[in-house]
């Protein structure tokens, strides 16, 4: 394999049908994004670990939908960890890279660093966001913290909120080639029924954990011995076969789903990229009164804000936010962004 084709599938997501078994796929392979995502916050390993899972996920389902703004993953719990949330935002344009944010939100003093990391959320839910942009009515689907991993949260949710059966296949570490610095990778491979399906669901609830449905509980016949088919052979997938960079997408799938007629489609970018700006936190400090601005305000007699996703950092004059605020100057002058 040549540089040249490593770095064209770094950093992408590959759709893909399986015409025998009328099954969609994706498969991703993360690397700068993946790297970046993680490298900027010095996460203990569980952590990592959960937003790498989060962020490969965010990939996948995004690419997904057609989306003409935003994804939205949300992992809520009363553990140790208590947020990961993640962002896709769509390619406003044909051959435009989409974009991937994320981060964690959790308590040091209660994370168990050699336990389980999926553990360390305790219950919760699982949320999947869906925005279209100004003047659309945002979509939210949300199923219980069940299964074992975020992984499958999210098969999960697709077979409760959509009734499409679907699998995911991800993996995830630091890398290190000979004579370069070690760095984040992460792959993986979705399948999905294709949604033409006729659900059947049994009275009573699903056969899943806590009643959930399951793809037992939606396919039948023909339809579910294909899905079978096709999740046998995805268990025969390797890590550095996920992973990369030395196997690609397309000869991965050649060799996993030969028999079942893969057909692939056009390969989408992926970067790192954040939507915040001094603007977007000026407008959420405008409910504020003066009185609440200048709780916010510090010795040095300025406001500031940090974004989690990018660690940007904005620093305001108080008299400029709030609902009281003057008209006139913007940032402090020395703030960043």
């Amino acid at each position: 394999m040549t540089i040249g084709s490593q770095l064209a599938w770094d950093d992408t997501v590959l759709p893909f049908q399986l015409d025998r078994s009328d099954i969609r796929g994706r498969v991703v392979r993360l690397d700068g994004v993946l790297d970046r995502v993680l490298s900027q916050h010095h996460y203990p390993p569980a952590i990592e670990a959960l937003v790498a899972e989060a962020a490969l996920l965010t990939a996948l389902i995004g690419q997904t939908i057609k989306l003409r703004w935003k994804l939205s993953l949300q992992i809520r719990g009363n553990g140790a960890v208590h947020l990961i949330a993640t962002d896709y935002y769509g390619p406003t344009e044909d051959g435009q890279s989409a974009r991937i944010r994320a981060y964690a939100g959790y308590d040091p003093e209660k994370l168990d660093e050699a336990g389980d990391p999926f553990g360390q959320i305790g219950e919760g839910y699982f949320a999947i966001l869906i925005d279209q942009g100004p003047g659309n009515v945002p979509y939210q689907g949300i199923t219980p913290i069940t299964g074992g991993s975020l992984s499958a949260c999210a098969e999960t949710y697709f077979a409760q909120s959509e009734q499409l059966p679907t699998r995911f296949e991800l993996t995830f570490g630091r890398s290190q080639e000979p004579g370069g610095a070690a760095h984040w990778r992460g792959g993986g491979v979705m399948l999905q029924h294709m949604p033409k399906a006729s659900p059947f669901v049994a009275a009573g609830g699903g056969s899943g954990e806590g009643g959930l449905l399951s793809h037992a509980d939606i396919l039948a016949g023909d339809e579910g011995e294909n899905w079978l088919r096709a999740n046998t052979l995805l268990d025969t997938v390797e890590e550095l076969e996920l992973i990369g960079p030395l196997v690609q997408p397309t000869d991965l799938l050649v060799r996993l789903f030969h028999e079942e007629g893969p057909r692939v489609f056009d390969a989408q970018p992926l970067r790192f990229g954040c939507s915040c700006s001094a603007d977007k936190v000026r407008a959420s400090l405008a409910i504020y009164s003066a009185s609440d601005i200048a709780e916010m305000t510090t010795a040095e007699g300025i406001v500031t804000a940090d974004c989690q996703f990018c660690g940007a950092h904005y620093e305001f004059n108080p008299r400029t936010l709030g609902a009281e605020a003057e008209a006139g100057s913007e940032e402090v002058p020395g703030g960043t962004a």
